[in-house]
């Protein structure tokens, strides 16, 4: 089984999708999702991905089947990490890999005898395992110097 934290590896991938504005994070989650069952081929059906959801609007579900992908939206937890620390410790570690940059989700895979994978390396495996070129991912936006806030802006539709 592969638990993912859903935010940090589509930060981590570089994948987003063409909406901007409001819907631009729903967009990309979908690009992420769509990428991921390319990536992941019959891996897919074992996977599980975790997004934050503590503000979430109104409407959205707290699971759903992408393809074969459980998405899971972590409502009713403060944060995603929670969620996954939980499922970490209800599951077998026999054979699960979890895949997260952050150090606290690592952690308690690792007390679990489990697998910790960086969102960065995993993705890099993943794309040389496929053949893909692991550097040829959209480039993401850089951060802002005080001068960019009015591009950003357009950039996000505001």
């Amino acid at each position: 089984m592969i638990i993912i934290d859903g935010y940090n590896l589509l930060h981590a991938s570089g994948v987003f999708g063409d909406e901007r504005g409001p819907l631009g994070l729903e967009h990309s989650r979908q690009a992420l999702l769509n990428h991921l069952v390319k990536l992941l081929g019959p891996d897919a059906n074992q996977t599980i991905i975790v997004f934050d959801a503590a503000e979430a609007p109104e409407g959205l579900p707290a699971r759903y089947l992408h393809e074969s992908i459980q998405v899971l939206f972590a409502r009713d937890y403060p944060d995603a990490d929670t969620l996954i620390e939980e499922m970490v410790e209800e599951v077998s570690p026999s054979g699960l890999v979890v895949v997260s940059s952050d150090r606290r989700v690592q952690a308690a895979a690792r007390r679990r005898r489990a697998v910790a994978v960086n969102s960065e390396d995993w993705l890099a495996e993943r794309r040389r395992a496929r053949g893909e070129d692991t550097c040829s991912k959209e480039i993401k936006p850089t951060d802002p110097g005080p001068g960019d806030v009015e591009a950003w802006k357009r950039y996000f539709g505001f």
